[in-house]
């Protein structure tokens, strides 16, 4: 799925109005609520209601894609819509850490592959997108692109290291230790 324009910022993915959530669960409904109803009174189709682009888990974008404020709520929106991969040529830096830490990758292309992506895309509904972060590249149609990301965040997507809970519970043992070590922390011993 396209969605084209630059520094498309945090409080329009998702409206501040939708933080409220005790949960993340629902904020796939609202994400890119105000876009999606002005596109829709100006006669448009906004990409994330297009019928065309359902089902759509790989997101190409411009430049400072996420910029903005902090709220990781922009990341969790776009994860519950169903985005699994965010593919552009800048991100907000914020932004790309709050998409990582959820297991949502933002991967760079250069401006011209990026260009060529969205063209394809916007082409071709059907086409078939992929991102392979072993050899780092994002292959769409007969296309490939190779694509940049940190190369630590990169190694924790393909170990399934991301996801610092995971990596925290592999270490029970140790946690406990500790807890049971610091005096301060008696009143969280466990059993």
């Amino acid at each position: 799925m396209v969605l084209d324009g630059h520094d498309i910022d945090t409080d329009r993915i998702i409206p501040a109005r939708f933080l409220k959530h005790l949960t993340f669960d629902a904020l796939g409904d609202h994400v890119f609520e105000d876009d999606r109803k002005q596109q829709h009174a100006q006669g448009g189709l906004h990409p994330f209601d297009d019928p065309a682009r359902a089902g759509a888990v790989i997101l190409l974008t411009s430049k400072n894609f996420g910029c903005g404020s902090s709220r990781e709520h922009a990341a969790q929106a776009l994860y519950r819509w169903g985005v699994r991969a965010v593919v552009g040529e800048t991100f907000g830096e914020i932004f790309r850490g709050n998409c990582g830490t959820i297991g949502l990758p933002c991967l760079s292309l250069s401006a011209e592959h990026a260009q060529v992506a969205r063209r394809i895309a916007a082409a071709d509904p059907s086409v078939r997108a992929e991102v392979d972060l072993v050899p780092g590249v994002f292959r769409i149609g007969d296309q490939e692109f190779p694509v940049e990301i940190s190369p630590s965040l990169r190694d924790a997507f393909v170990s399934g290291t991301w996801d610092t809970l995971t990596e925290l519970l592999k270490t029970v043992s140790d946690v406990r230790a500790t807890v049971d070590r610091l005096p301060y922390l008696t009143g969280f011993r466990t059993a």
